[in-house]
């Protein structure tokens, strides 16, 4: 029998998602036809898996274009998915001729009119949530928050959090509009939010947090280095004592933390997706928590 992604409400006020998070940023280079993303997506909800996350440049800006050929294909689809996306990065692309650089721009002409591009994009009519992909030294907190009210009056967006934003930067935008969620980075190699505030925060605010590149890019299993290697070592032990992967083992380690974070994948393979899923039913140990962590940081607690 496969295992079922949980779902989990991820704000007081907010909306209902998967647990573990189809993450589609290299949609494009799968190479799969219409009809194998048909199939791809009926695999991910048979796991429970019913949030995708997306964003207007994955792809070359192509990721949204091809997930609106699949819901166009098999329509049924978009009513069981809720739908992530992002904006606010630009860079010259032949999809936007008219954009000459490489910028960070959270005007609110830009996040509108990315929002209404979305949506044409991927034949939806609503977006589920809409993320500021990453922290622009420009941006206005009182110029965003009107650009998101006006979309959620508007009936396009339902909500709203950010991606990659520090703690304080996370304040400062949550103090002119609710926001749901920070997608941020975290691994067993990239340990950084666990200790510069962001879960800490999300704890307080009772906001769950998105966590990508859960597995390092797959740095986690063919770096070489020190670190890695004891890593490595550390992860094989668990996963035989436990019977499960070492991948399974190395998202269990995020799982585990107290912000619930969700996770989001990263692959075309229907196994790492079971795997990703099978980590929730990981019951690491507080003693194998800790060992992975002495493996991670190559030292012991204070």
């Amino acid at each position: 029998m496969s295992p079922i992604s949980t779902r989990l409400q991820i704000a007081p006020k907010g909306p209902e998602f998967s647990r573990i998070v189809l993450g589609l940023w290299r949609l494009s280079a799968w190479q799969m036809s219409p009809a194998e993303r048909v199939q791809f997506l009926h695999a991910a909800l048979d796991l429970g898996i019913t949030t995708i996350d997306q964003a207007d440049i994955y792809g070359d800006y192509t990721s949204e274009l091809l997930l609106g050929e699949t819901f166009a294909l098999a329509p049924e689809l978009r009513s069981r998915f809720q739908i992530v996306t992002k904006c606010g990065i630009q860079f010259p692309s032949t999809q936007r001729p008219h954009q000459q650089a490489h910028i960070y721009n959270t005007s609110a002409a830009h996040i509108i009119a990315s929002a209404e591009n979305s949506l044409r994009s991927m034949r939806i009519e609503k977006i589920d949530l809409l993320l500021i992909h990453r922290p622009d030294p420009l941006m206005n907190a009182d110029e965003i928050a009107e650009a998101f009210s006006q979309l959620q009056r508007a009936g396009k967006v339902s909500y709203f959090g950010v991606s990659n934003f520090s703690p304080a930067q996370f304040e400062m935008l949550a103090s002119r509009f609710p926001l749901v969620t920070n997608q941020v980075e975290c691994s067993l190699l990239h340990q950084v939010p666990i200790y510069d505030g962001s879960f800490d925060l999300c704890q307080r605010l009772r906001v769950v947090p998105m966590v990508w590149s859960a597995l390092a890019g797959g740095r986690l299993f063919s770096d070489q280095t020190p670190q890695s290697q004891r890593l490595q070592t550390c992860l094989s032990g668990i996963a035989e004592e436990l019977g499960v992967s070492v991948s399974c083992v190395a998202i269990a380690w995020i799982l585990h933390l107290p912000s619930q974070p969700m996770v989001l994948t990263g692959s075309s393979r229907v196994k790492v997706l079971v795997e990703t899923v099978q980590a929730l039913d990981c019951q690491l140990s507080r003693d194998q928590w800790f060992d992975l962590w002495r493996a991670a940081t190559g030292a012991e607690l204070p």
